[in-house]
Formats: structure tokens, C-alpha cells, sequence
């Protein structure tokens, strides 16, 4: 890498982004939120088999699967 390049490389090192991993989605509404505990369920609009989103800042970047 060049000396420009390597320096552009090392100022993005300090960037913040938010990572997300989204198993699924659910839809609640607030009295349910509160009413969860330890050992509550949530239903996921995904099944168990299917790719997770990988995203950062809130954008799609790759889909994967837990191994």
C-alpha cells in the first residue's frame, strides 16, 4: 500500500458504525414488550434455517448463516 493510501486506511480504522445482525422481525405491541421476561418466547417472521442481515448503519451489507 502506499504511503497515501495506508494513511487513508488508518483514518477510517477510527470511524464508528453501527453493526447490526437481525435474526428476524417481530411486531409487538407495548404491553407485550413489558411482559417479557427470562424465559419468553418472541416469534420471528423467520424461520430457524434461513440467512441472517448483516447491516451497518441500517443498510443491508451481506446475509450469512450461524455456524
Amino acid at each position: 500500500m502506499t504511503t497515501a493510501a495506508q494513511t487513508y486506511a488508518d483514518f477510517l480504522k477510527d470511524v464508528d458504525v453501527r453493526l447490526s445482525v437481525e435474526l428476524g422481525r417481530a411486531e409487538m405491541k407495548l404491553k407485550d414488550v413489558l411482559a417479557l421476561g427470562e424465559d419468553s418466547v418472541v416469534m420471528l417472521d423467520r424461520l430457524t434455517d434461513e440467512l441472517l442481515d448483516v447491516m451497518v448503519n441500517g443498510k443491508l451489507i451481506a446475509r450469512g448463516e450461524i455456524v
